[in-house]
């Protein structure tokens, strides 16, 4: 009876932007793709299987690092740099990549290797610190408010995606997109005390009530403190057709799925 191959599989190390952990994955097996093929039959369960799939491949975890630690610990742009990682020691090329000339809007597909566009900006601080950043805007328009922002984790995104995954609401892009605001304050005029929303519910009502200028300012806000520290996969392209050559960033979930067909 067949029980499993002795073989020790490609590893890679990834240092996460923005808590600056040091983990070391493995590459996927066959098992592991379809595990994840079975998961785009359920849309709300990809971020899950997502997650559990980069956490599967995480060699030499201490017992204590469990899961739920991996979900609190990590943020959204720490996954993308882990899920460049896996990527890379499974893939390594980034195959039949689509380009659409900015210019001429011909397309034509592209084969180039993952670590040909990549680049990375590691946050300063020490290890985790900036899971404990919070950054306070005032609002310039909404100028009786303020909001208190900070960096997502995959819990913070795990929380909404078990909310929205038995419901037809179309709200969940809103409800992730307000993520990064911890806190609404709000001074009425002639009031002494301010009134504090945390429960997310209220938040996203909030959100949803401010001007649309205010909400450019907390999205360059959050670029400003947070959004920068990230990886990057980009590559340079030059029109077959009109010879236009531009730089253009690379959708590594998409070509992450799309690999698995191929």
């Amino acid at each position: 009876m067949f029980t499993t191959f002795n073989a020790i599989l490609p590893t890679y190390e990834v240092i996460t932007p923005q808590t600056k952990q040091s983990l070391l994955l493995k590459s996927m097996t066959i098992a592991d793709e379809e595990k994840m093929k079975a998961s785009l039959m359920n849309e709300s369960k990809i971020l899950g299987h997502l997650n559990k799939c980069i956490f599967d491949s995480i060699t030499d975890k201490d017992p204590k690092y469990t899961f739920k630690e991996f979900l609190i610990t990590t943020t959204l742009k720490d996954r993308e740099a882990l899920l460049y990682g896996l990527y890379h020691i499974t893939y390594e090329e980034i195959r039949n990549y689509t380009v659409s000339c900015s210019k001429c809007k011909t397309n034509q597909d592209v084969t180039v290797k993952a670590s040909d566009t990549f680049s990375v900006n590691i946050f300063p601080g020490k290890e985790k610190e900036i899971l404990k950043k919070r950054i306070t805007i005032p609002l310039e328009i909404l100028n009786t408010v303020k909001v208190v922002l900070k960096q997502p984790t995959l819990n913070d995104e795990n929380e909404i995606a078990r909310r929205f995954a038995f419901s037809a609401d179309n709200k969940t892009d809103i409800w992730m997109e307000s993520l990064i605001i911890e806190s609404i304050e709000y001074l009425p005029e002639n009031a002494v005390e301010s009134e504090i929303y945390t429960i997310r519910d209220e938040i996203v009502q909030g959100y949803l009530s401010f001007p649309a200028k205010d909400k450019k300012l907390i999205n360059k806000k959050y670029i400003e403190e947070f959004g920068t520290y990230a990886i990057k996969l980009q590559m340079q392209t030059s029109c077959t057709k009109c010879g236009n050559t531009e730089v253009i960033d690379i959708d590594l979930v998409d070509n992450f799925f799309r690999a698995m067909y191929q």
